[in-house]
C-alpha cells in the first residue's frame, strides 16, 4: 500500500482531497476566512498584515511578506519546528520578530495542517517544518539565528531531517530556493522539480531528501561548522548491535534488521523520533513505541508476538530491540498463492488455497484471542501485521504500537484503511471487525472499498462465494454480519447498474462524473488521484480536467461546456510549474482542447511548451518527448516533431530509463515513431519503432503459465500503463504494418495478461479497465472481453445514486482518466460502442495485426 494516500483521505470521506482544505476555506482575495474556517486558525494567522505587506495562502502555508522588499531567489533559509502544544505561541513569536524587521516568512496557520505535516506517513522531507524565514544574506542569517534562537530557546519540536540544527533549539537551516522555480529532474524521470541556480546560471534540482546536504558550489558558513560537527557526532558505533538493513521508514522513524554482537542473533530495532509521526490521537512515535514495549512485555511467553529484548536512547531517538521473526507477512503471499491470478483458475488450486487460507485465518483468530486474554486490544490488525512462519501455517502478530488495555480503549488512532473499524466499535469489537474484514480479504483483497461504502461487504462476499465454492456455509455471512452490524445501510444488490449494461451503465457513469464536478474550485474540476494536487495536476490528461473531458467526448457523452470553460480559464495562463508532457501537463491539455475545437488555445499552450527546454525531457510518453512529439505532429508542427524524433534517436539506449511499458518505457517512443512513419512514410522510423519495442520486450519475463509480463524486479506487471498490455498495444500497431515473428509471438504471449480473473484495481492504466480496452482494441474473442467487463462491477460503488469507481489504492472514489471512473467509461466505450473510443494516438486498428508473413494463411 502506498502510504502517501492516507493523508489525502482525511479531508473528505468520498474523494481524495488536498489536506490543506482542512486548515481553512479561502475568500475571493485568497486570504483565510475569519468566519468560515473549517478548523481553528492560530491567532497569528488571523492578524491583519501591516500596510505595505501582503499575505496569501498557498497549500498549507500562510505567506507573510513586505510588498516592496527585494530578496534573493535562493540562499540559506531558516525553518522553525514546533509541536501542536507550542505552535500557537511559536507563530506569535516568529511574527513579532520578523514583521518589525521586514523579514518575509511563512507558517502553517492551524493545528490540523500541522498535525498532518507531522503525521506518521507524512513526507519525511517536510516533517517538522512549521515556519520558514528568508534571510537576505549570511549576515542576517546569523543574526536571526542568534536573536530568534534566544526567544525560542527550550521550545520542543520535531527534528527536521533535511536541515542542520542550530544549537539545541527549534531552529534549523538549509540552502535552497526562495522563489518557485522548476527544472527537469536529472534522474531521467523527466518530471519538473523545484530548482535552484548554479554558478553558471543553470537551474538544477533543489534536493529535499531527508538528509542534510549542500549544493557542491555552496560553502558552509563558519558559524554553522559546530552545528555540523554536532550532527555528525551521533553514530551507532558504540552500540552492541550492528544495523544491517532498513526494513521500513516512516515519518516516525525506521525499522532495521540487525545482529546482536554479543550473541550473534538476529534482531529488529525499531526507532522512534520525538514529536514526529503523530497518530490521530496526537501520540508521537515515542509514545507509541512505549506502548508497544508495554504490550510486548504483557504478552511475553505467549508465542504470538516478538519478545522485547532491549530499550535505549541514541541522539534523542528511542529504540526498541525485538526478536527477529522468520517468515513473511501475510500480504506477500498473494502473488505466489492466490489462484485467481490466472486466466482459468485450476479448481484444485482454488481448493488448496481455500484450505490454506482457512488455516491461516484460524491461527490468526487464536492469536488475537490470546492477546485479548491478556486484556489487550490489538487495535491495528491487517495483513501487513501478520507474520506467517516458514512452516506456512502458524502465525505471529507484529506492530503493537496501537495496542491498548481494553479498559483504556478509546477507539483507533491509526489503522490500515482496509481494516479500520467504524467509530461505533469499541474494545475487542475493533479486532473482531478486522477479523471479519480478513475473512473477505483473504479471498477478494478489496476491503479498502468498505471505507467508502460499508454496504460493499455483501457484494464482496458474493464475489468470494462465486470464485471459491469450497468455503464453509455461513463463513462469509458471518463476516458481513459483523461488518454491517449497527449499520443502517441496506444489504444485498445496490448498484444502480452493472458496468457492462449499456446504455444504463454508460449513462450512470456520465452522471456520476458530472455530479462530482466543482467548477467553483481553482485547484481541480473533477476529483481524482492525489497526483492532481501537484503543480498543474488538476489540468492534465491523466488526472485532471482534460482527461475527463476527453473521456466524455470519446464515449459519446454530451459536451460539458462548463467544464470546457473551466479548462480554458485555468490555462489563461496555466499555473507556474505546470509540467509540459502529454499525460502530466500542457501538451495533453492542448491535445484535448484541440480535440474539442479550441484550436487557438491549443496552439498557444504548445507554444509555451516549445519555449521551454523540452528537448531535455525524458523519452517517455507520459511526460516526455514521445508524447510531445505525437501532439506536435497532430497539430501540424512536423519540423518540431521530427526534431523530437532526432533527439530520441541520438540518445544512447542507457538514457531511456529503467522502466518498461507504454507510459514510461520504450513503447511510448515506439508509438511515436510508428505514428510519424504513418505521417511521413519514412521506413527508418519503423525500424526505430522495432528497436524501441525490443528494448521493452527485453525487460519482460514469462510466468509459469507462459504469459509475458514486465519484470520490475520485486514484481511483474500486466497492466496497460506500466505492464505488458501496453507493450502489446504498440505491438499490434507495428504488426499492422510489418510482420515480425518475435513480435507476433510476444503479442500472443501478452494477451493472457489481459485475461486474468483478478486485478487489484479497476483503473485504466493500473487495473482491469485497461485490460478491457486492450482486449477490445486487439480484437479478442467476445467471451474473453465480456468476462472482463462483467468483473469491472466488482469494484463499482454508488455515488449520488450513480455508478462510480475507486481510484488507485481504492480508499476513495476517483473520476479521472488514469485511475477512476472516466477511464472505466472510456474502456467500456471502446468495448461496447462502435469501438471508436480510444486513448490519444491509439486509434482503432485499421487492419488486423500481421501475426504471420504476408501471403501466408493465418
Amino acid at each position: 500500500m502506498d502510504k502517501r494516500y492516507e493523508v489525502f483521505c482525511l479531508a473528505d470521506r468520498i474523494f481524495y482531497e488536498t489536506p490543506d482544505r482542512l486548515s481553512s476555506t479561502r475568500t475571493s482575495a485568497g486570504m483565510p476566512s475569519r468566519t468560515e474556517s473549517s478548523v481553528p486558525l492560530f491567532e497569528a494567522a488571523q492578524r491583519p498584515v501591516p500596510e505595505g505587506w501582503r499575505s496569501f495562502l498557498s497549500g498549507d502555508w500562510l505567506h507573510i511578506s513586505p510588498v516592496d522588499t527585494v530578496r534573493p531567489r535562493q540562499g540559506w533559509k531558516i525553518h522553525v519546528s514546533a509541536c501542536l502544544d507550542n505552535a500557537e505561541k511559536t507563530a506569535a513569536k516568529v511574527w513579532d520578530y520578523c514583521v518589525p524587521r521586514e523579514i518575509p516568512f511563512k507558517f502553517v496557520p492551524g493545528r490540523q495542517p500541522l498535525h498532518l505535516r507531522n503525521s506518521k506517513y507524512a513526507g519525511r522531507g517536510s516533517s517538522g517544518k512549521f515556519a520558514t524565514i528568508y534571510p537576505a544574506d549570511e549576515t542576517e542569517l546569523q543574526l536571526i539565528l542568534d536573536e530568534l534562537g534566544v526567544l525560542l530557546d527550550g521550545e520542543p519540536g520535531p527534528y527536521i531531517l533535511t536541515d542542520l540544527r542550530w544549537n539545541d533549539g527549534p531552529l534549523y537551516v538549509r540552502y535552497g530556493g526562495f522563489a518557485k522555480r522548476h527544472c527537469v529532474d536529472e534522474t531521467g524521470s523527466g518530471a519538473l522539480v523545484p530548482a535552484i541556480e548554479n554558478p553558471e546560471g543553470v537551474l538544477v534540482p533543489d534536493r529535499r531528501d531527508p538528509v542534510f546536504q549542500l549544493p557542491e558550489w555552496v560553502t558552509l558558513p563558519s558559524f554553522l561548522e559546530p552545528q555540523l560537527a554536532a550532527r555528525n557526532a551521533t553514530t551507532t558505533g558504540e552500540l552492541p548491535y550492528r544495523i544491517e538493513s532498513a526494513l521500513h521508514f516512516s515519518n516516525g522513524g525506521g525499522v532495521y534488521a540487525g545482529t546482536d554482537l554479543r550473541t550473534g542473533e538476529q534482531v529488529v530495532l525499531k526507532e522512534a523520533r520525538p514529536h514526529a509521526g503523530l497518530a490521530a490521537d496526537g501520540a508521537d512515535a515515542v509514545t507509541r513505541l512505549e506502548r508497544e514495549r508495554a504490550a510486548l512485555e504483557r504478552l511475553t511467553g505467549l508465542g504470538v508476538a516478538p519478545e522485547a529484548r532491549d530499550w535505549f536512547i541514541l541522539g534523542d531517538h528511542r529504540f526498541l530491540v525485538m526478536d527477529f521473526l522468520p517468515g513473511r507477512t501475510l500480504n506477500s503471499f498473494f502473488a505466489q498463492r492466490h489462484p485467481l491470478l490466472a486466466v482459468e483458475p485450476d479448481p484444485a488450486a482454488v481448493a488448496e488455497y481455500t484450505q490454506w487460507a482457512l488455516g491461516v485465518l484460524h491461527a490468526v483468530e487464536e492469536a488475537v484471542a490470546a492477546v485479548h486474554a491478556r486484556g489487550l486490544v490489538f487495535n491495528d490488525l491487517h495483513m501487513f501485521n501478520i507474520m506467517v512462519d516458514p512452516d506456512d501455517d502458524s502465525v505471529r502478530l507484529l506492530d503493537f504500537e496501537a495496542a491498548t488495555p481494553v479498559g483504556e480503549h478509546r477507539g483507533q488512532a491509526m489503522a490500515h484503511p482496509g481494516f479500520v473499524a467504524p467509530g461505533d466499535r469499541e474494545g475487542f469489537e475493533v479486532d473482531r471487525y478486522a477479523l471479519a474484514c480478513l475473512r473477505l480479504a483473504l479471498f477478494v483483497p478489496m476491503t479498502t472499498l468498505l471505507v467508502v461504502d460499508r454496504g460493499k461487504a455483501a457484494h464482496l462476499a458474493e464475489v468470494a462465494a462465486e470464485q471459491f465454492p469450497g468455503l464453509p456455509d455461513g463463513f462469509l455471512d458471518e463476516a458481513v454480519r459483523v461488518i454491517r452490524s449497527k449499520s443502517p445501510e441496506p444489504t444485498g444488490s445496490y448498484l444502480p447498474a452493472e458496468a457492462g449494461d449499456r446504455p444504463r451503465g454508460h449513462d450512470s457513469m456520465v452522471r456520476a462524473i458530472l455530479a462530482s464536478a466543482t467548477p467553483e474550485r481553482d485547484d481541480r474540476l473533477f476529483p481524482g488521484d492525489i497526483a492532481q494536487f501537484a503543480d498543474g495536476g488538476g489540468l492534465g490528461l491523466a488526472h485532471g480536467a482534460a482527461g475527463v473531458l476527453y473521456a466524455l467526448a470519446e464515449a459519446g457523452a454530451a459536451r460539458y461546456e462548463a467544464g470546457e470553460e473551466w479548462l480554458l480559464s485555468h490555462t489563461a495562463p496555466p499555473p507556474a510549474g505546470t509540467p509540459l508532457g502529454l499525460y502530466d501537463g500542457l501538451t495533453g491539455v492542448a491535445h484535448v482542447l484541440d480535440r474539442l475545437g479550441h484550436r487557438e488555445r491549443a496552439v498557444e499552450l504548445v507554444g509555451r511548451v516549445l519555449d521551454e527546454k523540452w528537448q531535455r525531457l525524458a523519452p517517455d510518453l507520459h511526460g516526455g518527448l514521445a508524447g510531445i512529439g505525437l501532439a506536435l505532429d497532430r497539430l501540424g508542427l512536423r519540423a518540431e516533431a521530427l526534431e523530437a524524433a532526432r533527439v530520441l534517436v541520438d540518445r544512447p539506449p542507457t538514457a531511456h530509463g529503467r522502466r518498461a511499458g507504454l507510459l514510461h518505457g520504450a513503447s511510448g517512443p515506439a508509438l511515436f515513431f510508428l505514428r510519424l512513419y504513418e505521417s511521413t512514410g519514412d521506413s527508418a522510423l519503423l525500424d526505430q519503432a522495432a528497436e524501441a519495442l525490443r528494448r521493452d520486450l527485453a525487460r519482460c519475463v514469462t510466468d509459469r503459465s507462459g504469459t509475458l509480463l514486465v519484470d520490475e524486479g520485486v514484481r511483474t506487471m500486466p497492466y496497460l500503463g506500466a505492464g505488458s498490455a501496453g507493450i502489446g498495444a504498440v505491438l499490434d500497431d507495428y504488426l499492422a504494418h510489418r510482420h515480425d515473428e518475435e513480435f507476433a509471438r510476444a503479442r500472443e504471449a501478452i494477451l493472457p495478461a489481459a485475461r486474468l480473473r483478478y486485478y487489484a484495481q479497476p483503473g485504466l492504466f493500473n487495473g482491469r479497465a485497461g485490460m478491457v480496452l486492450h482486449l477490445a482494441r486487439t480484437r479478442a474473442p467476445r467471451p474473453q472481453l465480456d468476462a472482463q467487463i462483467a468483473a469491472l462491477s466488482w469494484y463499482a460503488v454508488p455515488y449520488e445514486g450513480e455508478l462510480a469507481f475507486p481510484g488507485d489504492q481504492m480508499m476513495r472514489l476517483s473520476m479521472d482518466l488514469a485511475t477512476g471512473t472516466a477511464g472505466c467509461l472510456l474502456a467500456l466505450g471502446a468495448a461496447l460502442g462502435d469501438r471508436s473510443a480510444q486513448l490519444p494516438f491509439l486509434p482503432p486498428l485499421k487492419a488486423a495485426p500481421q501475426t504471420a508473413p504476408q501471403g501466408v494463411e493465418q
